[in-house]
């Protein structure tokens, strides 16, 4: 935060995002656990509480990079320089190489800060690599900070050098080959620093492609907007190459997008492109984009450039799709679009769906145990259970080589190396055949082309949204998602997942048949430093109510303002108003945020029926009236305690309002009317679409 003087409001203790995990993390984080959280005021703010700082001793940093490089990463150190120099020009700021020369001329890979291999940070360093991408500055570091001998060497060298503070910028440790230092890392050794008494504060920047290291109080990482807006780029040259297949498609991509594509573009991919696209006459574009545990990439990639399907890891999971759903999913939208005399289209796919197909995923564990077991590569197939060997010896043989591989340290698969593209593309275009054969399809014969975006754009420049948020987000407070295993038996950070619940999911929700029959591709054309789309920000970003703090000051308004109205000498009709309005809202938080919801609602339903009952009335009012959408798990316990207190109007009319009912939610309606005599009824619960 810039300026010599800095307002710090200290807010409620840290907590655990599940309550169930508490006490594991308390168990393994005793020293920073429940530390309170730090928010930073404007000049403006009137806050009685909050600890004006105008002192500031000179002190020094130590910064590095973990993790695979991220556009943007140069600025977060840009802004950090800046904001010390700022409230002292005699604050030092040191760099750890990653890789250094030896005396006798060779290369080590030894983490700089284990070796005390530093940089000083100055304006003149700096002049070369801001609003530049890569991390080729410092380097990026492969080791870990896991063992005890890598902790006390961290530790002896932030001693060594005086450092009152240590900035590790990164991402999830999961989300790399080598398990590299990350957040995770961050997080406990901040532990180990508080127990050994060591003055060196710790803080860990989110720099992470994927934009999977956010939370409520984290809206988005540094480098994800210009991730997505890179591949956006390559995504619209695909599909106006793609138009080019058959001349009547032309005109049907937006005027405006033809006039901004950029003479930047390599105009020799572009001609090799329409080549193809003239010679084979039609096209199916299956391209794959990064994202590993999480769809965000290819949410973004959607809103922003609407190809005419996404299949996200979430939904594969959510819906427990098998690899024959996802296969018959894409194949009856490509004769959908065939009925409309459409035979090309753009398809994405995140690179972690193979691992969100239930099948496939077992399949991967049951190999991973046995490469763990010693097992040579060229046996798996003959020890493997009957059901996974069928499944395997299913596959085609480019996908069972890539299977095959010794999974990362964090036990996923290698999902850079799997060409998910291909095996659906091959599974579509045998179904296909199929339908050609027998018939039902009458549209021309299908031709896939398939396309991995992964890692060519983590060296981009960054997007101005990047420059600036990386040079400007030094106050982030380090976060966790919840509790978790790694490897090393420890909490460790996990990925935020995109929300099926939420407003970005929701759009695509609605746009979702336009993007399939309509060919509304939209283009952004390449980043843009100035101009009117330069400081456009992902979609994502902008559709999500994310002002999580603006709206806790808005419940404390809301407590403070009860308190001024309800007090000594106020009405009765007053005080009951406010007694049952608050009876019902803490019935219904406490429901909401308690992690044993079902054990709470099934006792009081055996103990007292009429309570449960009233209790739920109390909960599906409230929620009307706020407009709050709990989980699919507490609405069906909310309906089935409908049902079994003679409740079905009730229960039928929370239903209605689910968009998209489970079939647990179904099975507890067709029980609950095929008991009350009216089986008839069972058809409504079939035949709403999931």
């Amino acid at each position: 935060m810039l300026g010599t003087t800095v307002r710090v409001e200290l807010r409620d203790a840290t907590t655990a995002a599940d309550p169930s995990g508490e006490h594991t993390i308390k168990r393994f984080f005793p020293h920073t656990y429940s530390q309170p959280l730090v928010h930073f005021l404007r000049a403006t703010a009137k806050v009685p509480d909050a600890q004006i700082i105008t002192e500031h001793p000179a002190i020094r940093v130590g910064v590095l990079f973990c993790g695979r490089q991220s556009p943007g990463g140069h600025n977060v150190i840009w802004g950090l320089h800046d904001a010390l120099k700022v409230h002292n020009p005699k604050n030092i700021l040191l760099g750890f190489l990653v890789k250094y020369f030896l005396y006798d001329g060779s290369v080590s890979g030894s983490e700089g800060l284990f070796a005390q291999k530093t940089l000083e940070i100055t304006n003149d360093v700096l002049a070369t690599y801001k609003n530049q991408g890569g991390y080729d500055m410092l380097g990026r570091t492969k080791d870990q900070i896991r063992t005890t001998e890598q902790v006390n060497a961290a530790v002896a060298a932030c001693k060594s050098l005086k450092l009152d503070g240590l900035v590790i910028i990164g991402g999830i440790d999961t989300a790399t080959v080598n398990g590299v230092t990350s957040n995770t890392d961050a997080a406990h050794l901040a532990e180990k620093f508080a127990e050994t008494k060591c003055p060196t504060k710790v803080v860990g920047v989110p720099v992470t492609l994927n934009g999977d290291l956010k939370n409520q109080f984290v809206e988005a990482n540094v480098g994800f907007d210009t991730i997505c807006k890179v591949y956006v780029f390559a995504v619209i040259v695909v599909l106006i190459v793609l138009s080019l297949c058959d001349v009547v498609h032309v005109n049907r991509i937006r005027k405006n997008s033809l006039s901004t594509v950029s003479s930047q573009v390599n105009s020799q991919l572009i001609s090799n492109m329409c080549t193809d696209a003239f010679s084979a006459e039609k096209y199916y574009y299956f391209i794959r984009l990064m994202g590993r545990k999480a769809s965000h990439v290819a949410l973004e990639c959607t809103l922003q450039s609407h190809p005419n399907m996404v299949i996200l890891g979430e939904e594969v999971a959510a819906s427990k799709l098998t690899i024959f759903d996802i296969t018959q999913q894409i194949c009856d939208a490509v004769q959908a679009r065939a009925e409309h005399d459409k035979n090309h289209g753009v398809i994405l796919l995140p690179e972690g769906l193979i691992e969100s197909i239930p099948e496939v995923y077992a399949l991967l564990q049951e190999i991973h145990g046995l490469l763990k077991q010693g097992v040579s590569a060229d046996k798996i197939s003959s020890q493997l259970s009957p059901w996974a060997s069928a499944l395997f010896e299913f596959l085609p043989y480019f996908i069972r080589k890539q299977l095959l591989l010794h999974p990362e340290s964090d036990d996923s698969a290698q999902l850079s190396q799997i060409e998910t593209e291909k095996l659906i593309a091959d599974l579509v275009e045998t179904e296909m055949n199929k339908r050609l054969k027998e018939g039902t399809y009458k549209g021309k014969k299908f031709n896939a082309i398939c396309h991995f975006f992964g890692y060519q754009a983590r060296g981009s420049l960054p997007s101005k949204f990047d420059c600036d948020y990386a040079y400007a987000m030094m106050t982030v407070k380090r976060y966790g998602r919840g509790p978790g295993k790694a490897s090393i038996g420890v909490p460790a950070l996990h990925p935020a997942t995109v929300d099926l619940r939420g407003k970005s999911y929701e759009l695509l929700s609605q746009n979702a048949k336009k993007f399939l029959l309509d060919d509304v591709y939209r283009n952004l054309g390449p980043l843009q430093f100035d101009g009117p789309g330069a400081d456009a920000k992902a979609v994502t970003l902008c559709v999500e109510d994310q002002d999580y703090m603006g709206r806790i000051k808005k419940l404390q308004e809301y407590l403070d303002k009860v308190r001024t109205i309800v007090k000594p000498g106020c009405s009765q009709d007053v005080l009951k108003a406010a007694l049952s309005a608050m009876a019902s809202v803490t019935d219904i938080l406490s429901v909401i945020s308690s992690p044993s919801i079902q054990l709470q609602l099934l006792c009081r339903e055996k103990k007292h029926a009429t309570s449960a009952f009233a209790l739920v009335r109390s909960i599906n009012a409230n929620m009307i009236t706020s407009g709050f959408r709990p989980p699919s798990h507490i609405l069906n316990r909310l309906i089935d305690i409908y049902c079994k207190n003679s409740g079905l109007v009730y229960a039928k009319h929370l239903f209605d309002r689910i968009p998209q009912p489970d079939v647990v939610a179904r099975t507890i309606m067709i029980a609950a009317y095929s008991a009350s005599g009216a089986p008839k009824l069972q058809e409504t619960f079939l035949t709403k679409p999931h």
